[in-house]
């Protein structure tokens, strides 16, 4: 991935291999807003406790830094599950409920999830220009999210996994997502390649650590997108805390993220 440092401050990520293309996919970082301690300083979530102004305030900064219409961005209420919206122009502005993935061949309308160590994932069809973005925890990694979202871009669009272009981006790494035993049955009940995913650092009695970043490209790739062209961006947040928000590492204590995406014209 590419950092970015926009003129007001606020600091992104995008995925090298969508760089030349006409679609556009940003990770903001904890940098370039006006919230304090604990939501320091780009926060996008009100739920955990920070102001309206302020988190209204940080959504208007990244607009700006984007270069894209604050008004015309789609958002979702998160639930942790496989929901996928379709949206087009006319829900620009919009709030989705119980969603947690959208798709849109609509040009220059913002898609944006939000994120603290779960797995943000774009999927970019080049061919009939359209785009995914999905919020990938580890319910929903499990339960299949992202091939959900693969799915409604095949009904909806008629993609073919083949074309696709998959980021995936910063969340809790293979090295600090250690998980309990709900994590292990559920993994083992859902995906094929389930004993692949998890190691145990310190012997089989310990609980094991899970590998979101590999449970979700396995996922993308059994279901005929090319390994080649699956970008994981490697970022753990629970080690980079001083950029990103971490569930885990801050106990709690933390803001969002956000990842933004949207389609330019071609």
């Amino acid at each position: 991935m590419q950092q970015i440092t926009h003129t007001n401050g606020v600091i992104t990520y995008t995925f090298d291999s969508l760089a030349q293309l006409p679609v556009r996919a940003h990770v903001s970082t904890r940098h370039g807003g006006v919230s304090p301690e604990p939501w320091n300083t780009l926060n996008f979530s009100v739920m955990r406790g920070d102001t309206p102004e302020r988190v209204k305030e940080n959504r208007q900064r990244l607009a700006a830094a984007l270069a894209i219409e604050n008004d015309k961005v789609v958002r979702c209420h998160q639930v942790h599950g496989t929901g996928i919206a379709k949206v087009d122009a006319g829900d620009a502005g919009q709030w989705q409920n119980d969603t947690d993935g959208l798709i849109t061949d609509a040009i220059d309308v913002p898609l944006t999830l939000v994120f603290a160590d779960c797995v943000p994932i774009v999927l970019y069809d080049p061919h009939r220009h359209v785009v995914g973005a999905c919020h990938a925890g580890w319910r929903g990694t499990v339960n299949g999210i992202v091939t959900a979202m693969l799915w409604a871009m095949q009904a909806a669009y008629d993609t073919n996994p083949a074309d696709l272009l998959a980021g995936i981006g910063p969340s809790i790494g293979p090295e600090n997502f250690q998980v309990g035993q709900d994590v292990i049955d559920l993994a083992h009940a859902k995906l094929n390649n389930a004993d692949q995913l998890f190691h145990y650092r310190n012997g089989p009695d310990q609980k094991p650590y899970f590998d979101l970043w590999q449970a979700n490209a396995a996922q993308l790739i059994e279901a005929g997108l090319p390994a080649a062209q699956i970008e994981i961006s490697g970022i753990d947040t629970a080690q980079n805390t001083h950029d990103f928000f971490s569930h885990r590492a801050e106990r709690g204590r933390c803001g969002l993220f956000s990842m933004t995406v949207w389609l330019a014209p071609k």
